[in-house]
C-alpha cells in the first residue's frame, strides 16, 4: 500500500475518476473496519461507518490536497465520522460479538490454546474498554492500525513526542488494568 499511489488515486478521484475510490476501498476497508470495531465492538455499526467514510471521501474529495499521507487524511475523516456517530447516539454502546472476535483472532493451534488465546484477547479488550477514549484511540491507531507516530501526530494535531508520551502512558495504564483484571477473574 504505497502512500504515493494512494495519493495519486485520491487525486484522480478528486479530478472525477470516481471508480478509483473502489481501489482505495479495497485497500483500506478492512483496516477501517478494525479501527471502528475496536472502538464500538459492534459489527453492523462498524460496517456502516466504513461505508460512510468512503461516502464522505467522495463528498469532500475537493478538500484533498495530496501533500500529506492519504492514510492520515482518511483516518482524520474516520475520526470525525466516529465523533459524529458518538454525539448522535450519546453513548459508546459497547457490546461483545464473540463470532467476530473468534474469527479475527483464530489460529491453527489446538482447542485449548485457542481457548486460552481467546480468554487473553477478551481480557485485553475488556482492559482496553476501561481506558479513556483518548488512550484507547492512540493505542488502536499505533498498535492495531500500525500508523507511524508522525502520522498519528498529524492526525491528532500534536507533536510526535506528545504521541510517544500518550502511547507510553496508555500502555502503562493498559498493563495496570490488565493485571488487575487478571488478578480478579470475576471482573471479566
Amino acid at each position: 500500500m504505497d502512500s504515493l499511489s494512494d495519493n495519486a488515486l485520491m487525486l484522480q478521484v478528486k479530478e472525477g475518476q470516481l471508480d478509483k475510490l473502489g481501489l482505495l476501498f479495497e485497500r483500506y476497508n478492512k483496516s477501517l473496519y478494525g479501527f471502528f470495531y475496536r472502538l464500538t465492538l459492534d459489527r453492523e455499526i462498524s460496517e456502516d461507518l466504513v461505508q460512510n467514510v468512503f461516502l464522505r471521501m467522495m463528498k469532500y474529495k475537493h478538500s484533498y490536497k495530496g501533500d500529506g499521507q492519504f492514510k492520515t487524511w482518511m483516518y482524520h475523516m474516520a475520526r470525525n465520522l466516529f465523533a459524529d456517530h458518538y454525539r448522535k447516539n450519546k453513548k459508546m454502546g459497547y457490546k461483545e460479538d464473540v463470532e467476530v472476535t473468534d474469527k479475527y483472532f483464530r489460529n491453527e493451534n489446538n482447542a485449548e490454546s485457542n481457548r486460552i488465546q481467546r480468554e487473553e484477547m477478551d481480557l485485553l479488550q475488556h482492559a482496553m474498554n476501561q481506558l479513556t477514549f483518548e488512550k484507547k484511540e492512540v493505542l488502536i491507531l499505533s498498535k492495531y492500525q500500525e500508523m507511524r507516530y508522525k502520522d498519528i501526530a498529524d492526525l491528532l494535531g500534536i507533536t510526535e513526542s506528545a504521541v510517544k508520551v500518550r502511547i507510553f502512558r496508555a500502555l502503562k495504564d493498559l498493563k495496570m488494568v490488565y493485571m488487575q483484571l487478571e488478578a480478579t477473574p470475576s471482573a471479566q
